[in-house]
């Protein structure tokens, strides 16, 4: 490959023409200065070279298990086709002091995101302050009343946050959305990481590239950070999954695996007398913490949904009791519900006294009657997404739909707008991406993993998520994205 071949691609691509932020380029032909050396180096490698890398990869990947289930995508009843993640071998590059700012934007949402989550399971002081609705908090349908007045291990219920973070405009941050149920894909964080070291050792000693490889020992720490305080020094901790058929089943087993802790179902689980125990060889055993990965309605048959096989009878009881931690607590789910992340720069001025530092993306709520309005007058400019909505399904992107779609997902949004939000089509960042034609441009986010126990603290990097269709900007797995190492360069 030769410069010129760049600057033709970059040429085709027009992104200054259309408004959009090359993480890599500032122009034709002039990587940014943190790309410099990674540019140069890649305009020097053959397309057979790098050709061969990409094979070896999904190979690896492959022989590894590194795959998730795609649900409803199989003609046989009962199956569910797993795929790899399509890998990318062009990384998204961060100078050390862009990461620093971003770093601090992060810890400051995610401060104020426990704080708002401990207040409306107790005083609900932010009701009380007339800054959001009650009925948009009780009301909720990831509100869990069973939480009221429960205390939990250092006021600490989103353990593990994974924050969506995009890049648009003028260069500047912004957040997606904030995921504290079960956030994932950290696994393919680290797997991607140990993929590039694999392949181009050579980079790697060129480039001063911060590890992530130590997150599995950060989440270990939080998670025993968050054992109640009557547990043992030394406390038992497991990773409860619903199962193998989990699309990310691979993650489960992997951070049970990298943390040396046992990887657990709901049936290997028991409660007696308020505690937990986990069935062994040698007998019960008492569990302190659990990092789990199944829903809230899934957790305890006997508060949640009975039909449920997944979860534990009486887990519930024990976690009120203080017996047991669950990371992340039960009922976090409130604060990462879209229809209430409109509010989290206001929760940061409330909790925290200070201006936000990363800013939320413009949205219109679509149970407000005047935003509604605006909403149905320009579904063709913008992005729809369900309040209770993950994977990429249920939204609807403006410019990327039909007139028949359009027609269709109005109709649903009048009948009931009060589960719908809307934003405006961002023109985010693009980033070199290794497609079937060459090398082109395709929109990037990135989700990087906050850890909260004794401190707040984050590996230097995250899941840099990747649209592989043209011009589209859903990057989830689900929809046929793929992703790409981080770099945070230490100089």
């Amino acid at each position: 490959m030769t410069q010129a071949f760049f600057n033709e691609m970059f040429e085709r691509s027009d992104l200054e023409a259309r408004g959009l932020t090359a993480v890599a380029f500032r122009g034709v032909g002039d990587p940014r200065t943190h790309y410099r050396d990674f540019m140069n180096w890649l305009a020097a490698q053959s397309e057979q070279q790098i050709d061969i890398k990409r094979a070896e990869a999904d190979l690896n990947f492959r022989r590894v298990g590194i795959t998730f289930a795609v649900y409803g995508t199989s003609d046989l009843p009962g199956i569910i086709p797993e795929r790899t993640i399509p890998f990318d071998v062009i990384p998204r590059i961060f100078p050390a002091d862009e990461w620093r700012s971003l770093e601090r934007g992060l810890r400051q949402r995610v401060n104020a995101l426990n704080r708002f989550i401990h207040d409306i399971y107790h005083d609900q002081d932010i009701i009380r302050a007339g800054i959001i609705p009650e009925a948009q908090i009780l009301g909720n349908a990831q509100y869990r009343p069973q939480m009221r007045g429960v205390d939990v291990a250092r006021d600490i219920y989103a353990h593990i946050a994974g924050i969506d973070i995009v890049r648009a405009g003028q260069g500047e941050f912004y957040v997606l959305e904030d995921n504290l149920r079960v956030p994932s894909g950290v696994s393919y964080m680290l797997e991607n990481r140990k993929m590039m070291m694999r392949l181009f050792p050579d980079l790697f000693a060129r480039n001063r590239v911060a590890p992530v490889a130590h997150y599995p020992d950060l989440l270990l720490d939080t998670l025993r950070a968050s054992a109640p305080a009557a547990a043992a020094e030394n406390p038992t901790i497991v990773v409860m999954t619903p199962g193998m058929y989990n699309s990310a089943y691979f993650e489960h087993a992997f951070l049970a695996q990298q943390m040396g802790v046992e990887l657990v179902e709901g049936q290997d689980l028991f409660v007696e007398n308020d505690y937990l125990y986990m069935r062994t060889t040698q007998g019960p055993q008492r569990v302190d913490v659990i990092y789990r990965r199944v829903d809230d309605d899934f957790l305890d048959p006997l508060v949640f949904r009975p039909d449920s096989a997944l979860g534990v009878p009486g887990l519930i009881g024990a976690y009120r009791a203080g017996n047991v931690s669950l990371c992340n607590a039960v009922g976090t789910g409130i604060a990462d519900d879209k229809s209430i992340y409109p509010y989290v720069p206001d929760m940061v001025r409330f909790y925290l006294g200070e201006e936000p530092i990363l800013n939320n993306v413009p949205t219109w709520m679509c149970r407000k009657p005047d935003d509604l309005a605006y909403v149905l007058d320009h579904l063709p400019e913008l992005v729809v997404k369900e309040t209770h909505g993950a994977g990429g399904y249920g939204m609807l992107v403006g410019p990327a739909s039909t007139t028949a779609q359009i027609a269709e997902f109005r109709a649903v949004l009048e009948a009931h707008p009060e589960k719908y939000i809307a934003q405006p089509t961002l023109a985010l960042s693009t980033c070199p991406t290794y497609v079937e034609s060459g090398i082109a441009p395709r929109h990037i986010d990135l989700r990087p993993f906050v850890l909260s126990g004794t401190e707040v603290r984050m590996v230097p990097g995250g899941l840099t998520r990747v649209a592989l269709r043209e011009g589209s900007l859903v990057v989830n797995s689900s929809q046929g994205g793929g992703t790409k190492d981080t770099w945070v360069l230490e100089r």
